[in-house]
């Protein structure tokens, strides 16, 4: 049976696209560092991909080196043991800490790494659930989109004018926005995800929103 919160996940972005089916096995090896919530989530649906690409739950493991690449040198890189377990059509990476839950994102097109202070909170797994259900909850087609020069979404029109992304696959801009490029759909490209997101963070360091702010004394 689907929790409530990802019913309605499931009713704003419709049934998955395609799967891949977890083993018990995988599943077992992150019940210590994953909300149970999440882990139920794995069981019934694997991960996948839904909205046709605009949002996907994926393997942590293979975002791992992603991951640390974009937190390193900052504070979040310390705090807590993030987790890759979602990603959008346009390179954000939806994070979950083994101490604080699903409370940060990064922003790859516009290099920001974005987190809700009043989430970096060290809390048991299992009320942590409470944030992957907001993840889910919440969830409409249009957040997971992106907009271009006249506040249109690109998503669809990506799709047609491109085709529709592979699991590696992810929707760019070249030049990058944050090299000055514009937001355009002719700007726009089909890029492999890996190394796009691993080239976009050699650009800058990512923008954080809580400069200044005692970190450690946020998780007490």
């Amino acid at each position: 049976m689907r929790d409530s919160h990802f019913d309605l996940f499931i009713e704003n972005m419709g049934e998955a696209n395609f799967r891949t089916d977890i083993s018990e096995a995988i599943i077992a090896a992150w019940s210590s560092k994953l909300p149970p919530v999440l882990l139920d989530v794995w069981r019934q649906e694997g991960w996948a991909c839904y909205g046709h690409g605009r949002f996907w739950t994926v393997n942590p493991s293979e975002y791992e080196h992603i991951k640390d690449a974009w937190l390193e040198g900052t504070p979040l890189a310390t705090l807590d043991t993030f987790h890759v377990i979602a990603r959008s059509a346009f390179g954000d990476l939806y994070l979950c800490g083994e101490k604080t839950g699903a409370s940060t994102t990064i922003i790859s097109l516009h290099n920001e790494i974005l987190a809700q202070k009043n989430r970096l909170k060290a809390k048991s797994l299992e009320d942590q659930d409470t944030s992957i259900q907001a993840l889910f909850g919440v969830s409409d087609p249009e957040d997971f989109d992106f907009t271009d020069t006249n506040g249109k979404l690109l998503f669809d029109r990506a799709m047609k004018k491109y085709g529709p992304l592979a699991p590696d696959e992810m929707y760019g801009f070249e030049p990058a926005l944050v090299l000055g490029g514009s937001p355009t759909l002719e700007n726009l490209r089909r890029l492999k995800l890996d190394p796009h997101l691993l080239i976009l963070r050699n650009f800058d360091t990512p923008t954080l929103p809580f400069s200044g702010v005692d970190l450690e004394k946020l998780m007490k």
